[in-house]
């Protein structure tokens, strides 16, 4: 119903432009009909029912002159800036137009007499209202086209802000959930009384995760590098859990480190593999972890757990609408009998 407003209001803005420009382009005649004598001399046999048909003539010409301006300016998206070369494609293509359809209704007038001023004058002008209308048009085109794009930008920050949240939202809650405290507090305690060396280890590296996790972070991406900091202090956390039963393998070229992606997305996928796999030692779990070109790879084996928990998805389409409001890519999810490959483009 909103697009049907917006299209509904454009319709009638378009049809507004249109009657004030046709009535503005013939004034001179519309005066000299109001002083029938020095109207005359300037417009001879002047008559109402002629003015009438050449406004209405240009009514109908610039609507559809708008059209075609629309067309041709609307033909690309609007998350790109409208460039001077279609701009000026679009100003010729309606200056010819215009030319075409006012030697159209002098011929009209010739062959099948529909009413039109034949004054000299009226004749003299018309290559200047030719160059008016086109300006008209396509300015305004130009003018509607930009405002679109501003509230399509607009709209689409206000989506990433929100997208962002919820993402926030849902990492706090998947980290600090009271299920996860206890089990990382569960390990620090029997590290404690084992290994007092790795306690603390394990301390430090919880200390990063959580500090990584509440981070007010007002940029919507990270790089890689940055990310994988992060990933293998998690990877540390689930280890010192599963112990030999959880393994990773991680081929990141140095090169690909300063790309970046949104915070959290590696951490994400790593996570989900966890949560819906079975981990055991008669089924150890490997994660994958690869870059190649522009794009990285999270794979793992399937594994369903015995007792299976439900899972909402919300993660995954998460991270893929916020790859299409940042980046206008998306992600790549693959299923097989065996196998579960995430893609991330990188950027």
């Amino acid at each position: 119903m909103k697009l049907l407003r917006i299209h509904k209001k454009f319709l009638l803005m378009l049809n507004a432009i249109s009657i004030i420009v046709a009535f503005l382009m013939h004034l001179p005649e519309l005066i000299a009909l109001s002083d029938p004598v020095s109207g005359s001399r300037l417009f001879p046999d002047i008559h109402w029912l002629n003015v009438c048909y050449e406004i209405l003539f240009t009514y109908f010409s610039i609507l559809l002159l708008f059209f075609i301006n629309v067309r041709i300016m609307m033909s690309g998206s609007l998350t790109t800036a409208l460039s001077w070369k279609r701009v000026m494609v679009s100003f010729v293509v309606t200056l010819v137009v215009c030319n075409l359809l006012g030697k159209g209704f002098v011929y009209a007038h010739q062959y099948f007499g529909i009413p039109a001023i034949t004054a000299m004058l009226h004749h003299y002008l018309h290559p200047l209202r030719d160059i008016l209308i086109a300006c008209i048009v396509t300015g305004t085109c130009y003018l509607d086209y930009q405002n679109r794009r501003s509230r399509k930008m607009l709209l689409e920050n206000e989506q990433l802000r929100t997208e962002n949240l919820v993402n926030q939202y849902e990492s706090l809650k998947s980290q600090l959930n009271p299920h996860m405290l206890f089990n990382s507090l569960n390990t620090l305690y029997s590290l404690i009384r084992e290994s007092p060396d790795k306690a603390q280890n394990y301390l430090q590296e919880l200390s990063r995760v959580m500090r990584y996790t509440l981070h007010d972070n007002l940029s919507h991406t990270v790089t890689l590098n940055e990310e994988m900091v992060f990933v293998r202090s998690y990877i540390y956390l689930l280890q010192m859990r599963y112990e030999d039963n959880l393994h990773f393998d991680i081929d990141i070229p140095q090169e690909l480190l300063q790309r970046e992606v949104p915070p959290m997305a590696v951490q994400m996928l790593v996570e989900n593999a966890v949560k819906h796999n079975e981990i055991s030692r008669r089924n150890p779990l490997t994660i994958s972890i690869r870059a190649n070109g522009n794009e990285l790879y999270v794979t793992n084996r399937i594994q369903p757990k015995l007792s299976s928990s439900s899972s909402t998805c919300i993660g995954l389409a998460n991270l893929s609408k916020r790859y299409r409001l940042l980046f206008g890519k998306d992600i790549t999810i693959e299923e097989s009998n065996n196998d579960f490959k995430v893609t991330l483009p990188l950027i």
